[in-house]
């Protein structure tokens, strides 16, 4: 048996674990659970109190919330190679870009997707973390300007998993506005063999009767 599991579902952010898993080219084994009394077991809850997925096993720890999960097996593996030095500018962009992502950047497209819009003042805009999704938006653009490649610069990083997942994800949800940059980076992440095998993985899945 694999020392990684990954709890997951075919719709879900185990997705994007999974990318992550695939990229690291390490063995792992896959535990799919259902929506409803599944991820709320006494079993699951033990391993995520959420009873929702995405979760990972490594030996003894665990490892719930996909861009915790990533950044985890990145430094767990460091040989992959997936996370830059620490210290240096590469693995300040790598940090700032990951939790912007998983903070704003997902608290902003997940609310355009639901149709909530903030109050239109300063300062509830403010309290919110993210202001409007136009600021989220050209935030990401920013980070892709001066002809970056990736996150960090020309590396390919288990930033752009979490980070590539949520720029991804709002332009299929027609919930991120298009910027310069986007639709050629999306290009490069979709075309990685380890992204193109997760999402072959997640989509037979998918397939299977029930």
């Amino acid at each position: 048996m694999s020392d990684i599991v990954l709890y997951t579902n075919p719709m879900s952010r185990g997705r994007i674990v999974r990318w992550m898993l695939e990229e690291l080219g390490q063995p792992y084994e896959t535990r799919v659970l259902e929506y409803g009394p599944q991820m709320k077991s006494p079993d699951y809850l033990a391993i995520n109190p959420m009873g929702k997925v995405p979760a990972v096993r490594h030996g003894d720890t665990v490892v719930t919330e996909a861009a915790a999960c990533c950044t985890y097996l990145a430094a767990a593996f460091p040989e992959a190679g997936l996370a830059p030095a620490p210290g240096t500018p590469e693995s300040a962009a790598y940090f700032r870009w990951m939790f912007f992502a998983a903070g704003p950047g997902e608290a902003a497209i997940t609310n355009t997707s639901f149709g909530f819009e903030l109050p239109d003042d300063p300062q509830a805009r403010g309290r919110s973390g993210y202001g409007s999704l136009d600021l989220v938006a050209d935030a990401f653009a920013a980070m892709l300007s001066d002809g970056r490649e990736y996150v960090t610069g020309g590396a390919f990083s288990a930033a752009d998993v979490y980070v590539g997942s949520q720029i991804l994800w709002g332009r299929m949800l027609g919930a991120l506005p298009d910027r310069p940059g986007f639709a050629d980076y999306a290009g490069r992440l979709t075309a990685r063999p380890a992204a193109v095998r997760a999402r072959e993985i997640d989509e037979a899945l998918m397939s299977k009767p029930g």
